[in-house]
């Protein structure tokens, strides 16, 4: 079986101090995953916080025309990937043994009510909010329980609460589907075996593949990581971060009037050192969320909490 490539860092001859997070991903086409190789993730993989591996799902297959894919049962529109590839593929990286489960035939395969309920349990237990998480990322121990997930238009929907929990992990494997679909046995087979199986969606929409849903993932996952972004604080006043996690307010640079549209003058008078977010930018941005908040989402935040004076 040809080796998979890697983007994992090369630390030769230096003591690795922290837990590497380890991200595999399996797809027919793993050549688009060497987008990972740029920007901050790349660097992150670079300084050794994170190693990400693209496998390719036909490099699993024993037929001429290395098959992924069959017809779906009950007739219909489409190809859906077979279990036994997939099977063989996981069970190598998961390390398990191929087994027999037995379940109830009257009870319906349908993996995406169980997502649902394994991702908002294991929600429940891991954490009160992203917030508190977020707050305590240098003492919230990481798992060593790997976590296997499938992008699926039809799973529960993606969100930052999701992204920093898994931020906490120390092995993501990603599953990425084609056609209509994996076999929902999949899912269902890897959670009796006792695996941490995650269904997400990543909106309302329908792509032609996994990959593009587990790009943004993975993004979101990864730069919650310490040390991945060059100032930790560009993460802590963001949208669905924070207390209420209200989306961000409106953001500004230079020049003060550009084409005839000015920089609010509150921000303007308020503007201090770079590093620096006065009580008045304070007391303006607040409100400016909330409305954003209120008028872009089913939320109606507080207005009201008292905001506190430097």
């Amino acid at each position: 079986m040809p080796a998979p490539f890697s983007y994992a860092p090369r630390l030769a001859g230096v003591p690795v101090l922290w837990n590497i997070m380890k991200i595999d991903i399996v797809s027919v086409f793993p050549e688009y995953f060497e987008v990972l190789n740029l920007s901050l993730l790349g660097k992150a993989q670079e300084k050794g916080l994170v190693e990400v591996t693209a496998h390719n799902l036909r490099d699993w297959t024993h037929d001429v025309h290395h098959s992924v894919d069959d017809t779906p049962v009950g007739g219909g529109a489409g190809m859906v990937m077979k279990p036994e590839v997939w099977s063989e593929c996981l069970d190598e990286l998961l390390h398990l043994e191929p087994t027999t489960v037995t379940y109830d035939s009257t009870v319906t395969c349908d993996s995406t009510a169980d997502a649902d309920d394994t991702a908002s349990a294991d929600t429940a237990e891991s954490a009160e909010s992203a917030t508190e998480i977020a707050a305590n990322a240098d003492t919230v121990p990481a798992t060593d329980r790997p976590v296997l997930i499938f992008p699926n238009p039809s799973a529960p929907l993606f969100t930052q609460q999701d992204a920093t929990e898994l931020s906490h992990a120390n092995h993501l494997l990603f599953g990425c589907g084609r056609y209509e679909g994996y076999d929902a046995r999949i899912p269902q087979y890897y959670r009796a075996q006792g695996v941490d199986v995650r269904e997400y969606s990543i909106g309302d929409y329908v792509l032609n593949g996994g990959e593009v849903a587990v790009s943004v993932m993975l993004e979101a996952i990864t730069r919650l990581l310490p040390g991945f972004m060059g100032n930790a604080a560009s993460i802590v006043e963001e949208s669905y971060t924070g207390e209420n996690a209200l989306l961000e307010h409106r953001q500004y640079t230079k020049p003060a009037d550009w084409r005839g549209i000015k920089v609010p003058d509150v921000l303007l008078s308020a503007t201090t050192r770079r590093s620096t977010v006065s009580a008045a930018m304070r007391r303006w941005r607040r409100p400016t969320s909330c409305v954003r908040t209120s008028s872009r989402r089913w939320i109606v935040p507080s207005l009201t909490r008292p905001i506190a004076k430097r």
